[in-house]
């Protein structure tokens, strides 16, 4: 038998569908790469906000409306969790439903599709379920790949009022370091080029079992179980629990790419409070001034909410003063989705959407100038790119200041081998992009 998978959402829902397919294959299943050519369509949804489950419902029906007598059609995902009773009215044609703490049973689930299924009856497996994948080092393959994201916990145990992960996920747990070590062993031996560890808070990593700078640490582990490993890149850092050993960690250790990300959400001490966030600005300011001062060329990621509920135009003020103070290196710019279940959602003075939108526009055009301002000292530099892509006779790739798919791109003025790193000297900046040309290899044009 054939699947087809199609992953939606964040890379935390990318790994759980690199850990399906791996699972799929050992069973000897075939991958396909068109729906047509599959009995077994699997959507791994997201449900975090309006947009994404808009997203996955238009995915699942599209390929349930198209699919054939014999194919099955399953979703899988953080909507499937959050959404299970309510799915087979959402997708008629909806054959089985299998959420996030359950993913790994996914050979299970489509065997037992195959031989008990009845028609018009939506499978989900019985229960009690087995222990959570998380516990386990995770089936990777990753053939032609560079990159790879490694999941080192799962669930959420703050509580931002705007927030539905804790109620898909459940609770913050750490996997095992020795899991984790495994797994990056594995990718390494494959040829990866970049680990990036994720979570929903990486810096929370080893608290739920009363162990503190547990980060840092495994930071240490790994860089010393893949010392071949050329960058280690940290996502989802809560500015809260970065720690000066964390600072020090990475500092010392070249392997760990100068970048970190820091969602803070807003930059009002009154929204922050309505969000059940951390409210203490001048901390972050100080943590910046620590970060900067430790690694000069450190690049740094946030992301923010505008049109929160009850937002004011001081207070949407304050966070663009902030925004221009700081100087990040890279801002995604959010508006407020109002996700049923939710503190947030009960708030009074809900923002007009034609507000936030305006909200959008003005933070991002903003950022926009800091961000071509911060490219412009790059001209002149050399940096290592990890090229992704070519053709036209250009590169495409990634220096350490770019995470993937959310940050910037280098193209260089050559068609260079995919997955390999090269030295790229800059010549342009974009707004959000840089350009050059490889060192030793071409001139500029």
């Amino acid at each position: 038998m054939r699947f087809y998978l199609l992953s939606l959402g964040c890379p935390k829902n990318t790994v759980e569908s690199e850990g399906m397919r791996e699972l799929l294959h050992q069973a000897g299943y075939q991958a396909a790469e068109h729906p047509e050519e599959a009995d077994i369509l699997i959507v791994n949804t997201c449900g975090f906000i309006d947009l994404a489950k808009e997203e996955s419902l238009t995915a699942l029906r599209e390929l349930g409306d198209t699919k054939g007598p014999d194919q099955y059609l399953i979703a899988a995902g953080c909507m499937a969790e959050r959404y299970d009773l309510e799915m087979p009215q959402m997708v008629p044609a909806l054959d089985g439903i299998i959420g996030t703490r359950r993913w790994a049973e996914i050979v299970t689930l489509v065997e037992s599709l195959a031989r008990d299924q009845k028609p018009g009856v939506v499978y989900q497996l019985p229960q009690p379920a087995p222990p959570h994948p998380l516990f386990h080092p995770l089936p990777r393959h990753c053939p032609g790949m560079a990159t790879a994201y490694v999941k080192i916990a799962e669930g959420c145990s703050a509580s931002c009022a705007f927030c539905t992960i804790p109620q898909i996920k459940g609770l913050f747990r750490s996997k095992p370091k020795e899991a984790i070590l495994i797994e990056v062993q594995e990718l390494s031996q494959q040829g990866i080029k970049e680990i990036i560890l994720i979570a929903q808070d990486t810096t929370a990593y080893g608290r739920d079992r009363r162990k503190e700078n547990a980060l840092p640490s495994l930071i240490s582990d790994i860089v010393k179980a893949v010392p071949d490993l050329p960058w280690l890149r940290i996502m989802y850092t809560y500015p809260q629990h970065i720690t000066p050993h964390l600072i020090e960690t990475m500092a010392l250790n070249p392997q760990v790419c100068n970048y970190l990300d820091l969602p803070l959400q807003h930059a009002h001490p009154q929204v922050l409070r309505r969000m059940n966030r951390p409210h203490d600005t001048g901390q972050i300011h100080s943590l910046i001034a620590r970060l900067r001062e430790a690694i000069p060329d450190i690049a740094l990621r946030t992301s923010f909410i505008v049109g929160y509920p009850g937002e004011t135009e001081e207070e949407f003020h304050t966070l663009l003063e902030f925004i221009d103070q700081i100087a990040f290196d890279r801002v995604g710019i959010f508006t407020y989705s109002q996700e049923e279940g939710t503190k947030a959602a009960e708030l009074r003075d809900q923002v007009p959407q034609q507000i936030k939108d305006e909200r959008y526009r003005e933070a991002m055009a903003l950022q926009q100038g800091i961000s071509l301002r911060k490219n412009r000292r790059f001209i002149g530099r050399e940096l290592q790119v990890l090229i992704e892509g070519v053709g036209d006779g250009i590169s495409m790739g990634r220096s350490y200041r770019d995470a993937p798919e959310v940050d910037g791109m280098v193209l260089v003025q050559d068609e260079l081998p995919v997955n390999e790193f090269a030295p790229v000297y800059i010549t342009e900046a974009l707004d959000y992009d840089l350009v050059g040309y490889a060192k030793g290899r071409s001139t500029p044009r």
